[in-house]
């Protein structure tokens, strides 16, 4: 497979963002173009990183695109196409399959009457852990921990009520420790590590390298906290996609292969 080792996609946010499904939080306006201005800086602070994106096809009659995220989960060469929870967001894999077919990867697929959202998948060192809750069931996860197996990985489900996604509650630093904000998370005990941020924004965090992490600016005690261990913080302005419940990792998938 020809590619490079710190590639990322991305998709376009549709005109229709707005419209964007919420579960877990009151709706509130969102202003669409100032979400396109704040995923160009996202992109933008990606590669400046030195990370290479790969814009998947713009689709722009489904409103929640940009969370591109939720529409596979990628595992060495192997690349699981979801089958997202809400209905309204199924046609999204589609474009995303078409990118990674293009980029050389395996193709495999959670099947009915499975269902999975990448955004529930939180993965560290050959462990798969994956939040069971309104999106994702019983059933999409034993088909991911099957596809997974032979690639030697665990797959694990974690419960879920609080947040849309596990990757909502947590996520994880470089060297393992589980974040998150303690009262959107179910069971903290889950993970062997596990360390409380004082802000829901804080919780998220895109991994750029061993050093280094991309979170939101919308928690600066978060930040404190991880500068405060060592590690380099890159900040970027999210905030009409948090109004959508979405977050620094929704808006792509990194490809480390």
């Amino acid at each position: 497979m020809s590619r490079v080792n710190r590639r990322t996609l991305v998709r376009r946010p549709s005109p229709r963002l707005a419209e964007g499904l919420v579960t877990h939080i009151t709706r509130s306006p969102v202003d669409p173009v100032l979400a396109l201005a704040q995923w160009e800086g996202y992109v933008a602070a990606l590669e400046a990183e030195g990370w290479e994106t790969v814009e998947v096809a713009p689709q722009d009659d489904c409103p929640d695109v940009a969370f591109v995220e939720d529409t596979v989960v990628v595992y060495g060469d192997l690349a699981v196409i979801a089958r997202p929870g809400a209905d309204e967001r199924k046609p999204e894999t589609a474009g995303t399959e078409a990118a990674l077919v293009e980029l050389g990867y395996r193709i495999a697929r959670i099947e009915a009457p499975g269902t999975l959202d990448g955004g529930d998948v939180l993965k560290h060192d050959g462990t798969v852990w994956v939040g069971l809750g309104g999106r994702t069931n019983p059933a999409g996860v034993e088909q991911l921990a099957t596809l997974l197996a032979p690639l030697g990985a665990t797959v694990l489900g974690v419960p879920l009520t609080r947040v849309l996604h596990l990757k909502s509650a947590v996520t994880a630093l470089p060297d393992g420790t589980v974040i998150g904000h303690e009262p959107l998370v179910d069971d903290p005990t889950v993970w062997e590590s596990f360390l409380p941020v004082p802000e829901e924004p804080g919780a998220h965090v895109v991994l750029l390298d061993a050093e280094t992490v991309l979170m939101s600016t919308n928690a600066p005690r978060s930040r404190a906290l991880f500068e405060e261990r060592g590690l380099r913080v890159v900040a970027v302005d999210i905030g009409e996609f948090e109004k959508l419940e979405g977050c620094v990792t929704c808006l792509s998938v990194r490809l480390r292969g």
